[in-house]
Formats: structure tokens, sequence, C-alpha cells
């Protein structure tokens, strides 16, 4: 497992297997839509299915070519999902009579846009978790407390790297030259899982820095760190759990610029106010370094011979709306939640567990 818990509390025993009752994930578009148009917007109701076997199954339904359909995200196949698709307006005939067991029709707008992948604002979140106790039960309320206040660490889930997690070695093999694969998305799929893994290193050692940091006193971080002691101080004074570097890479949060961390005291205030967040690196070509302090972490994770492009990703986000509720007659403990795109459910529910989802199943 490349990640690291950032909370310190003992494993939590629960049971959680996604299914449709036990694993609900509704979209919310990025924009409202414009209730006029040429493309038509559907809201969507699907289970048992991944987004692709959905969109087949329009396809040959419809008689719409899979490439005409807009889509903003793609929805996990053991659980309800709720998403959006659009359809060429003169689909929308055919629409009103398709009928499926896995498939609903919610409603239907229009838009004077196809949907794009990546076009959705994040996704709202349903989970039941089983044979939960009272004292667990109580547990999980104090981490929800913990996770509402300072956020979660924004790894990629075990979903990005395949049945038996080790798709990146794949990846690694194929920029060494060690292995070839024909299809070019396939190739760029495997590479993709393995700059992945890079950022998930990255992030687990930076959270690895910030426990030692919140731990130790300055004069014991003298000892740890061979860093400057006015360093060390203003990394100290910091609000928040994960400390900001000199040089980090910020993006306004949830979505805005790039620019370097240079005071980190104060902008460490502003991260604490959820204003700005700092953003770690999927190595490749075209996308933003680090500088200074920051870069000197991050080069140990950055492969300079990955020729696909690179991109940064926020490396802590904020969880909204987050409720728990306990059911202690059917031992059931209920959580609702909001996350932005490209964010998993999953390293929520495993940094409450603190071990794999897999083993609590």
């Amino acid at each position: 497992m490349d990640r690291l818990f950032y909370l310190d509390h003992a494993p939590i025993p629960f049971h959680f297997r996604p299914t449709p009752e036990t694993f609900v994930v509704e979209e919310v578009p990025l924009y409202p839509f414009k209730g006029e148009g040429e493309h038509l917007i559907v809201k969507v109701r699907k289970k048992g299915l991944t987004t692709w076997q959905m969109l087949q199954i329009l396809s040959e339904h419809l008689g719409v070519k899979i490439r005409d359909i807009g889509y903003a995200g793609l929805k996990d196949k053991n659980a309800l999902t709720y998403q959006y698709i659009s359809l060429p307006r003169s689909f929308q005939e055919r629409l009103q009579r398709f009928s499926h067991p896995q498939i609903k029709i919610i409603e239907t707008t229009y838009h004077t846009n196809k949907l794009r992948l990546g076009h959705l604002k994040g996704n709202r979140f349903f989970i039941r978790l089983k044979k939960v106790s009272p004292v667990d039960g109580r547990r999980i309320d104090s981490v929800l407390k913990q996770i509402d206040a300072m956020g979660l660490p924004n790894f990629f889930g075990y979903q990005r790297f395949g049945v038996d997690g080790e798709n990146y070695k794949i990846g690694e093999a194929l920029v060494r030259g060690e292995r070839k694969v024909s299809k070019a998305r396939m190739r760029r799929f495997y590479i993709n899982a393995y700059q992945s893994h890079l950022f998930n290193l990255w992030l687990s050692k930076r959270i690895e820095y910030s426990k030692l940091i919140n731990a130790f006193s300055l004069k014991e971080l003298e000892q740890i760190f061979d860093l400057p002691q006015g360093i060390l101080k203003e990394l100290k004074e910091q609000p928040h759990f994960f400390k900001l570097y000199p040089g980090d890479v910020m993006e306004h949060y949830p979505s805005g610029r790039f620019f370097l961390a240079d005071n980190v005291v104060a902008e460490g205030e502003r991260f604490f106010a959820r204003q700005i967040a700092p953003t770690g690196l999927l190595p490749g070509i075209r996308t933003k370094r680090a500088d200074g302090l920051a870069r000197e972490i991050e080069r140990d994770f950055d492969d300079e011979a990955i020729t696909e492009f690179g991109a940064r990703r926020f490396a802590w986000i904020f969880v909204e709306d987050l409720v728990g509720e306990y059911q202690q007659e059917r031992g059931w403990y209920h959580l609702n939640f909001f996350l932005p795109k490209g964010s998993y459910a999953t390293v929520l529910l495993e940094e409450i567990a603190h071990r794999k989802l897999k083993e609590c199943q």
C-alpha cells in the first residue's frame, strides 16, 4: 500500500461491501444547464453496470454512436449511481421508448454543449457501514470531526491500480523500455497508473514529515531535519496538519491559478481557511514543477523519463456536508458527504478504518 494514514487512531472494525444498497453516488454538474440547445441532457440512474457498459446499451438501443454520447465522469459498477449524459437532441423520441432493468431515465433538459469528461463539480455519496458496535460508532464520530476540520489527503484510491494493484509496475516497465504495449490507449492507461503511484508515494512522504513536525518540539526537530531553525519554525507555526514548504505549487481552492508558496506562514493560514491548497506532481512533460525546498522532496518522486503529459493534482481536499449517523439497533453507520471531482470515497473509508478496504469485506 503506497499510502500513509494521517490520523493516529487505532483501526476501527466495520464491514463494507459496495452494492447498490450500501453505496450511492450522485454526480454534481459543474454548471447549471441552460434548458435550451441542440444537446439533450439526460440524468440517468444505473446499477450493476460500469459507465462504459451503460453507454454501450444506450448506443445499441437508440442507434446512436458512442462517440456522440457525452459524459462528465465514470461511475462505479457496484453501486447505485446517478450521472448526466448528453445526446444529440434528435434522439429524444427514441429515448422516450427506452427501457432497461438496470438503467432508469430520471429527467431530461437541454444544453448548448456536449458534456465532456471532467465537466463536473464533484460527487455526493451515501455509504452504509455494517457490523459497527456502539463503541466503534462513537469512534467513527470522533474521526469524522477531525476530517471535517482538517480535510483529507487526496490519494488515488486502489481502483486506479487494477485488480491486483500492480498496473503501475507495467507503466514503469513501459517508461524504462522493458515492455511494449501496442495500443496507445492502454499504454497511457498503464503509465497514468505509474504517475499516480509516484504521486501517492510523494504524498505519503509529505504526511510522514508533517507528522514529525507536529509531534516534536523545535529543538527536537533540529536533530531530525537538516534545515535552518527559521524554516523549521515556519513549518511548526502553520495551523494545518499538512505543512507547506517554500516552493510548493499552490492552487486556489477548489479551482484557480497556480502559484509558488513563498511566505508559508501566511499561506498556511489561507490553506487552513480553505482558500488555497498545495498540489502534487503527476510526473510527465509540460507540467509545472515545485521550487526550492519543496522541489528537493518532489525530485525523488519525479521520473523525467516519462514522455506522457504530466499534471498537478490537489494534495489535500476538504470534505463538504459530512454527516455521520449511527443506527444502533442494526449496527449500521451511515455516511453522507461531498467530494470534489477526481477524489475517492474509498480513501476516506480507509482513513476511518486504518486498513485496506478489501480487509473490511
